[in-house]
């Protein structure tokens, strides 16, 4: 019987993530990760193709990770606006639990090398951004906001304002603020209340 291996694909993506969070996407090459988890190089070639392929699964499980909670916090009342202020709050909440992929999340997928992305990564990628346009939409529909500047304004509570709080306070190398999750909420709920 094949002995199980020492490091498992998590540990491995662990050890990408913090790379990336110090240094960026371009200091996650596979001989980084191998020496970050203390890893022979070798098992990171077993489980990814090359760069390329530990790039997208470094960028989408931690984005793949985030859109878990949000989705769950989006949907989580009958009350639209509940759902909002608890999904700008999970933007918070998750970005304070989790400041190495926080910090990964400053970047975009191009950075991560998209353009030499898989097909199946891609999928993987698009399905999760068309998933959250539509769940904007909804919310938009919800609160009875229609036309392309109600769904901006949407996405402007529920996306780019939490986002905009966390992401000035973590290129500034600064602890997010006590109060931060409920501002995000507060702020939020006043331009869902403003349609």
């Amino acid at each position: 019987m094949a002995r199980p291996p020492r490091f498992d694909t998590s540990q491995l993506l662990d050890a990408a993530v913090r790379l990336a969070a110090e240094s960026g996407p371009s200091g996650v090459t596979m001989s980084a990760v191998a020496a970050a988890a203390g890893a022979p190089s070798g098992s990171l070639y077993h489980r990814f193709a090359g760069r390329s392929a530990l790039l997208a699964e470094v960028w989408l499980r931690t984005v793949e990770g985030f859109q878990e909670g949000y989705f769950e916090a989006l949907e989580s009342s009958n009350d639209p606006r509940t759902g909002g202020r608890a999904a700008a709050r999970h933007i918070v909440e998750w970005s304070r639990a989790h400041p190495q992929e926080a910090a990964l999340l400053l970047y975009g997928a191009h950075d991560f090398g998209r353009d030499g992305w898989s097909d199946e990564h891609l999928r993987r990628a698009d399905e999760g951004n068309m998933r959250v346009r539509a769940s904007v939409a909804a919310l938009a529909g919800a609160l009875g906001v229609h036309g392309s500047q109600g769904l901006e304004r949407v996405s402007l509570a529920v996306i780019d304002l939490p986002l905009s709080l966390v992401r000035r306070h973590l290129r500034a190398g600064s602890t997010l603020p006590a109060h931060a999750e409920d501002l995000a909420e507060q702020c939020t709920d006043a331009l869902l209340a403003g349609g």
